[in-house]
């Protein structure tokens, strides 16, 4: 299995604790995804530190005040390194009033536009106020008129089932994290059942999002397991179809 989608500079446990872990779980990849100039450098290095890990480099919506050409050129920047595999997470958060608007606007489209020259996929965040779908709606229409010809993949995909079936239609890739497993959420299972095979792909978003036998606690790479086991049981598929499934579309998307 691989996680898809992992902050290991804000988990508890020391770097070669997490991926010690993971590897013994059977996660062979990692992708760790910075958040902005503060984090990316560190995302970067804990890639070349181990075999596991690749990177993606970026400016989170909640983080993009400010954000500059110079902010956009020290990201571009990054992606010339080896393990640098993909852009973002970027997008746009209208659940938390972290970040203006029209600062998460600009953040996006320039992370789009790098994307773009660079040829690395495009990491989208997305969230928007219970019982509203306005970022996800503005995202959608941003990236159909933007980020044509870039591979795009919805992290911690949280819209309704909708929206996957828009996804699918513009071969976007979905990846579900631990939220897929809790009780409440059958909306979310079923846009996981969905999506194509070949654009499913699964996360931790570690330390955040752990998956329903540990929730409560922190989360970590090799929890991306038990979300995966879930997967299957929603998408009536066995554990190790899926598994492989997954590995072959993380190695088409990031390269690695």
């Amino acid at each position: 299995m691989v996680d898809t989608h992992a902050h290991l500079g804000l988990c508890e446990p020391d770097d070669s604790a997490l991926i010690a872990a993971a590897r013994e779980a059977g996660v062979r990849r990692v992708l760790t995804v910075g958040l902005g100039e503060d984090s990316n450098p560190g995302a970067v290095e804990l890639a070349e530190k181990h075999e596991e890990v690749y990177a993606s480099v970026g400016r989170h919506p909640n983080g993009s005040t400010g954000f500059d050409q110079a902010a956009a050129e020290a990201i571009e920047e990054l992606c010339a390194e080896q393990k640098v595999v993909a852009v973002g997470e970027t997008g746009l958060d209208f659940y938390r009033d972290r970040a203006d608007a029209e600062d998460q606007r600009r953040a996006f489209a320039a992370q789009i536009a790098i994307a773009r020259r660079t040829r690395k996929p495009l990491v989208i965040h997305l969230r928007d106020p219970d019982g509203t779908e306005d970022a996800v709606t503005e995202a959608f229409a941003t990236l159909e008129a933007e980020a044509d010809g870039t591979d795009v993949i919805l992290h911690c995909f949280s819209a309704a089932p909708s929206w996957a079936e828009r996804a699918a239609e513009r071969d976007w890739y979905c990846s579900f994290a631990g939220n897929l497993t809790y009780p409440k959420s059958d909306a979310l299972r079923e846009a996981a059942r969905i999506v194509p095979d070949e654009r499913i792909l699964t996360e931790t978003d570690s330390p955040f999002l752990a998956p329903q036998p540990v929730r409560g606690k922190p989360n970590e790479p090799a929890n991306v397991v038990a979300t995966a086991e879930r997967l299957a049981e929603v998408r009536g598929t066995d554990y190790e179809k899926l598994e492989r499934q997954i590995e072959a579309n993380a190695a088409r998307v990031f390269g690695w």
